[in-house]
């Protein structure tokens, strides 16, 4: 419970820090890993929200891709959700289903998604990604929760996706290890098929093997 609490106490200095950036767009300053040797050359709004170059990523796949329906899993400020509901709005079409667990960080993004003018494609949550409960087949599944659990969460809702679905793990880099090596687990067992994008923090994007064509 500790360590859980340090979590939180960890997350709550971030969003005190992002909201006295102001937005302002800042140079990554995760450490340099094998896969990605000049992070500096990647953009960053905090040290918790995916990188600038991913959100535009998100967004761009989610006009490429047409999803109905978007699971995220750790929204902490809203960011990504807000850049996942600007590529719906321009479909014209889906949904997100966004959770975040921690009851002060949730009020924040509940604002952020109040004054953003996308309400209407995005359903925020105040609870855990272990226990939420979503109604249909996912189309993109988006991991970006506390790391210890992001294999139990994707193994969780992986019957819930669609064989031609897409499931991305944000922090999957070789520094950070545990979701980097949970992806690599779960293709081991046949689960998933991934590839591995070179980004300061990892991003891994994967497809289910069952169901496959």
């Amino acid at each position: 419970m500790g360590l859980f609490g340090k979590k939180l106490k960890q997350e709550h200095k971030v969003m005190q820090q992002a909201e006295r950036a102001q937005g302002a767009l800042l140079a990554e300053y995760h450490r340099a890993t094998p896969e990605c040797p000049k992070p500096e050359r990647w953009h960053m709004y905090d040290s918790m929200t995916a990188e600038a170059e991913v959100l535009e990523f998100l967004r761009t796949l989610i006009t490429t891709v047409k999803p109905e329906l978007v699971v995220e899993t750790g929204s902490f400020l809203g960011v990504s959700t807000l850049w996942i509901a600007e590529g719906l709005k321009a479909n014209g079409f889906g949904k997100i289903i966004s959770c975040e667990f921690d009851p002060v960080v949730f009020a924040k993004a509940k604002e952020k998604v109040a004054a953003s003018g996308l309400s209407e494609w995005i359903e925020l949550r105040n609870e855990s990604s272990l226990e939420m409960h979503v109604e249909g087949t996912i189309d993109l599944f988006f991991s970006d929760s506390d790391m210890p659990i992001r294999e139990q969460e994707v193994k969780r809702f992986l019957p819930q996706i669609r064989s031609t679905g897409l499931i991305l793990m944000h922090d999957a880099s070789s520094h950070l290890k545990i979701v980097r090596d949970a992806a690599f687990r779960m293709e081991a067992e046949g689960l998933l098929s991934c590839v591995f994008l070179p980004t300061p923090r990892g991003l891994v994007l994967a497809q289910k093997r069952e169901g496959r064509h």
